[in-house]
């Protein structure tokens, strides 16, 4: 009976990401990534008839495979805002799929195909469409992206950090007194403080990494007027070290030199990782995001004490908080590829354990301050 569960198990992760690559090969616009999902989702349904014929073999016949909501919602975020957002799960699962494998005798020889689809998909993450020619077609020219996976990766932190810290300062002070008006103001407070700190950490962040990038840019700029040749035998290396032969990144690599401007732009993606045009994103928009998102989780344990007092306003700002700390460790597994089931409880209980240490802590000083 184990066996049997192990390979309905297996089964349909990979009929879930044979599913997913081929709904990113229907939406990929490069005919050489899309031919790259193409190919993966073809040996995860490979993987997929080596198990259904061991079910079969135990006298088990494969039920239907139907998405799950985890699937459907992946595939869901990829059409609206692109592939990249999900290639963080992607990964996560292809690399859990290769663990799971290694455990079993029959599954090791597919263990590798899983962790060479990890790695697959860390180039199309880092690298984006080259538009080279001949041998150099399947090569792929580095675009370091800000957005996608960590994008959502970041909102999702962003407001769990709200919810958390918030609920944690109500509780204290719901502790300490039941005054709806003390809690009220420390709740506000709270959020307020919360979110201006996070934001002025987000701008010094993202403006201090803009900075150092522009210096690089001007570095690289001065080094391709004072030594273009060493700058051109360094963009050879990089190509050759992708898979293009040496003679053919030399004269790619010349090419490119030929243009200034065009050089600079090629070098400061490929040897500094640089996007000149964004520079590692807006300052001010990750400020605002980031007070927006801390906002939008810190407002929940705050909210039920604008309409409501006492032991109702309390209950109801913990039921609200369970349920907005099960959502945001449900989206957590979009990138860890865990259970929602698990990752949702898994948020409730620290969250609620951290509010119930503080709850705790102001019930003392209540007391102490009281007596």
């Amino acid at each position: 009976m184990a066996n049997k569960k192990i390979y309905l198990d297996f089964r349909e992760d990979e009929l879930s990401s044979a599913a997913i690559y081929e709904a990113l090969a229907g939406i990929e616009k490069d005919e050489r990534i899309r031919q790259v999902y193409e190919k993966m989702a073809a040996v995860e349904r490979k993987h997929a008839k080596n198990w259904e014929e061991k079910l079969r073999a135990e006298g088990v016949e494969p039920p239907p495979f139907q998405p799950t909501l985890r699937v459907r919602l992946l595939i869901w975020l990829a059409k609206r805002f692109g592939p990249e957002m999900i290639i963080p799960s992607l990964q996560a699962m292809e690399k859990d799929g290769g663990s799971a494998y290694l455990k079993v005798e029959s599954g090791k020889h597919m263990a590798r195909d899983e962790q060479t689809h990890a790695l697959v998909l860390g180039q199309i993450k880092n690298l984006a469409r080259s538009g080279m020619e001949g041998s150099a077609l399947a090569q792929l020219e580095g675009r370091h992206r800000s957005t996608g996976g960590n994008a959502l990766r970041a909102a999702v932190l962003g407001a769990n950090d709200g919810l958390v810290s918030n609920l944690s300062l109500v509780m204290g002070v719901a502790g300490a007194t039941m005054d709806n008006r003390s809690i009220l103001v420390a709740g506000i407070a709270g959020l307020l403080a919360g979110a201006f700190s996070m934001a002025l950490g987000e701008w010094l962040s993202v403006q201090s990494s803009r900075e150092l990038y522009a210096n690089q840019i001007k570095i690289e700029e001065l080094e391709i007027e004072q030594a273009p040749e060493e700058e051109a035998e360094e963009l050879a290396l990089i190509y050759e070290y992708r898979g293009i032969p040496a003679e053919q990144a030399s004269q790619m690599a010349r090419k490119i030199m030929q243009n200034k401007e065009g050089a600079l732009d090629t070098l400061a993606r490929e040897e500094l990782g640089i996007d000149p045009e964004e520079l590692g994103g807006s300052a001010w928009e990750a400020a605002i995001t980031s007070f927006i998102l801390f906002a939008i989780g810190a407002v929940i344990p705050v909210l039920p004490y604008t309409f409501l007092g006492g032991t109702t306003a309390l209950l109801l700002s913990i039921l609200l908080s369970v349920f907005g700390l099960f959502v945001l460790g449900a989206a957590i597994t979009l990138f860890t590829g865990r259970s929602i089931l698990y990752s949702g409880a898994r948020m409730v209980i620290f969250g609620m354990l951290a509010a119930a240490i503080t709850f705790g802590i102001g019930r003392l000083i209540g007391i102490s301050i009281a007596g």
